[in-house]
């Protein structure tokens, strides 16, 4: 047979050489396999904040393969929404016959290979160090390898934090699934929108519901409107806070993963939930042996790692939340454990992404930062500024501070600088 050839490379500043090969085998679900990496796809290309002249700078979603899965995930333009395809145990015919993470280029003749793809035919994946393949009949497409977005590394870490504590509130079957999307607004909308149920039927309310899920931009969810009519079943889960609302959309042996951002217009790279998981002084020793010895969608286990590493529970509670706001691990939320991904940038170049965390440090560094009185779970600071000196009170699970940022966002994008340095210095 003569197969079309669908080839996508990897950049990477931490591996040169390496294994070859990762995955060889034929997809059992080829069909849906490829609607829902087209959907992907569209989504990388999607922005709901940046101008479509700025659109051709980031195009690229993430595979990881390893421990009998296969994921590619990525990220609206915007980061606002993120999005990742799971090929499970049974839904290929192959050999894995190493692990890794790369990184890959959807670029249009690779979506019309995708789309141009029936329900009764053979396709053949292999996916490489180097390469992504996908071979059919006669074509030959050829992708060459792109750098990774820092902004989805910034994305990441904030994402996997919210998917970590989210729980599922409804769980529709394909008929109420079509349902609730044929109720969503033809018009782009800003306001929030709560899903609720009448008995056993699904409806979107733009009144709020004391019993439902609120969701902000809303007409995003379109973006998911080619699947529903596909779908066995779709899980819908939401984050306390509800920050962020993530609907799991299953196919049998394939699964995707949809989250939305509670703002359409700012992304989970613009979040500060992975800021107070930075406070936590970590030997980068122990985050680095860490990353260097595990391997792509290993489960993370904090227990049996501090039993077998022999570190202390405490230590280990904090390194997954580190390493998750590093972007080092991902979230699955059928399995409720994180898994490990290599990012192929070196650990002190992820770490130093956050602004407000080198803020906070640079405050700390210059002798900046005085604690006035810190009496049981009170503390007062005063943190010098550029033109005049900021009060930060820290009360139990609340702070503020009498900088601008605090006023503008009242702590709803995370901390500021000034409260980061003060919790990091009494923490020290």
């Amino acid at each position: 047979h003569g197969y079309e050839h669908l080839l996508l490379s990897e950049y990477s500043e931490i591996q040169e050489k390496g294994n070859n090969c990762f995955f060889l085998g034929h997809l059992v679900a080829p069909y849906i396999t490829s609607r829902c990496l087209v959907t992907l796809s569209n989504i990388v290309q999607t922005s709901y904040n940046i101008q479509p002249a700025s659109l051709a700078n980031l195009r690229d979603p993430i595979v990881t393969v390893g421990n009998e899965k296969i994921r590619f995930e990525g990220f609206s333009q915007c980061a606002g929404v993120y999005a990742r395809v799971d090929l499970l145990p049974g839904g290929y015919d192959g050999e894995f016959l190493a692990n890794g993470t790369t990184n890959v280029d959807f670029n249009q003749p690779m979506i019309n290979a995708l789309g141009s793809i029936h329900k009764n035919e053979k396709v053949l994946l292999s996916i490489g160090q180097k390469e992504v393949g996908v071979y059919k009949e006669k074509e030959k497409i050829i992708e060459r390898k792109v750098p990774l977005p820092t902004k989805w590394i910034k994305g990441l870490n904030t994402v996997q934090i919210y998917l970590a504590g989210t729980s599922e509130v409804f769980r529709l079957n394909r008929v109420q699934a079509i349902q609730l999307f044929k109720g969503l607004p033809n018009t782009h909308t800003f306001k929030d929108y709560f899903i609720g149920m009448r008995g056993k039927r699904p409806f979107l309310s733009s009144v709020k519901l004391s019993d439902g899920i609120c969701i902000g931009g809303i007409h995003r969810l379109r973006l998911l409107q080619n699947l529903v009519p596909l779908v066995d079943e779709i899980g819908i889960f939401s984050h306390p806070s509800m920050h962020s609302t993530t609907f799991q959309l299953y196919f049998g042996v394939v699964r995707f993963t949809f989250t939305l951002s509670r703002e359409a217009k700012r992304g989970f790279s613009g979040e500060g939930a992975a800021l107070e998981s930075l406070i936590e002084d970590l030997p980068e020793e122990l985050i680095s042996r860490f990353n260097n010895f595990n391997y792509a969608n290993q489960s993370f286990n904090p227990t049996l790692l501090a039993i077998e590493q022999g570190f202390n529970f405490k230590q280990v509670d904090h390194l997954a939340i580190r390493l998750s706001a590093m972007g080092l691990l991902g979230f699955d939320l059928d399995d409720n454990a994180f898994f490990y991904r290599q990012l192929p940038y070196k650990l002190n170049k992820i770490m130093s992404l956050n602004p407000r965390m080198k803020g906070a440090e640079k405050l700390l560094n210059e002798g900046k930062v005085n604690i006035i009185s810190h009496v049981d779970d009170r503390i007062e600071a005063s943190v010098e500024g550029t033109d005049h000196a900021h009060t930060v009170i820290i009360s139990g699970n609340s702070a503020r501070c009498t900088c601008t940022w605090y006023a503008q966002y009242q702590g709803t994008r995370g901390m500021c600088k000034h409260v980061l340095a003060v919790k990091k210095k009494t923490n020290q």
